[in-house]
């Protein structure tokens, strides 16, 4: 079985995902075909792929059109990479790739991949899968739920009793989809641990802990520069020559950030250590949005100390 792995040729295989097309591309063999965004289709392209053996699967992340083709690439064994769309245009353009279609996409991932080899993306259990998707739609329904508030304050006493009702009907999705949330959570056991240990902080409720364990499994593994260039809370230079650029953050994985800042909020006003700091800032001149930022990089950081040292709240 070795001799016959080590005999297949090594590819780096691109695939340009669609609503209802895959453009699927080997770099090495300068090889593309098309097939539907369906089972059928899928089988296919795996069918195909078991005569190479494949070095990267690269997709770029499109919300949900990659799931079912990761999937099943997974149960085959094959090295996934779910790489960030802005990152294989940067690339396309640097290579001088200003056409666009699918086709061309295709190739390009799949250059992309044989050229930068990016990590390979870790398979996820259909549990930490539902977690995420419920973490995703509470968000979804939250968001509803504050629009329809505002909307309830500037349409008048007429309409005010229909946007009560859609949040009434919003509240009770909302409670019924968190106790799926805490389900779910809790047949994951190697993150009993780690809930406990953050959930010890003040200002730490069930949503940031949540997308914390699902989205970020970094945590507590990581130093504290590189976790927070990770959430996308680090302030990065602008320097060039004798200019001094402000500092900004960017980058990182923006829901966890948002997540993060309403706990930040939160934390302000609940937690002492996040607090004083906070008002410590302000008092100095800071801008209150910019001393936000630096709570938040400073609560990340005690909660990424907090997993890896084993400790609970102790400040």
């Amino acid at each position: 079985m070795a001799n016959l792995i080590k005999s297949k040729t090594v590819v780096n295989v691109g695939v340009d995902v669609g609503k209802q097309f895959l453009d699927v591309c080997i770099h090495e063999k300068d090889l593309h075909w098309q097939e539907e965004n369906n089972d059928t289709g899928i089988k296919r392209i795996l069918k195909r792929l078991s005569y190479y053996h494949v070095e990267r699967l690269v997709m770029e992340a499109t919300g949900r059109y990659e799931f079912e083709l990761a999937q099943a690439a997974y149960t085959k064994g094959l090295p996934v990479c779910i790489v960030k769309p802005l990152l294989v245009r940067r690339y396309a353009g640097a290579n001088d790739q200003l056409a666009k279609t699918d086709k061309l996409d295709a190739q390009i991932i799949a250059e992309f991949g044989a050229v930068l080899k990016p990590k390979v993306t870790p398979a996820k259990s259909k549990n930490l899968i539902a977690i995420k998707d419920l973490i995703t739609r509470r968000r979804q329904l939250v968001n509803l739920r504050t629009q329809e508030s505002n909307r309830r304050g500037i349409m008048g006493k007429t309409l005010a009793v229909s946007c009560r009702r859609i949040i009434r009907h919003l509240n009770a999705e909302i409670e019924r989809i968190e106790k799926q949330l805490a389900r779910h959570v809790s047949e994951q056991a190697e993150w009993t641990e780690k809930q406990s240990l953050l959930k010890s902080a003040p200002g730490v409720g069930d949503t940031l802990v949540y997308t914390l364990l699902a989205d970020l499994p970094e945590l507590g593994e990581l130093n504290n520069k590189e976790i927070s260039k990770l959430v996308g809370v680090a302030p990065m230079n602008r320097d060039s020559g004798r200019m001094r650029g402000k500092r900004r953050i960017q980058g990182g994985r923006a829901h966890i950030r948002t997540v993060l800042y309403m706990a930040t909020l939160s934390a302000t006003q609940c937690n002492p250590v996040i607090k004083a700091f906070y008002r410590k800032l302000v008092a100095q001149g800071k801008n209150k949005k910019v001393a936000l930022t630096a709570c938040m990089r400073k609560f990340i950081i005690i909660l990424n100390t907090m997993v890896k040292n084993k400790t609970e709240w102790a400040f």
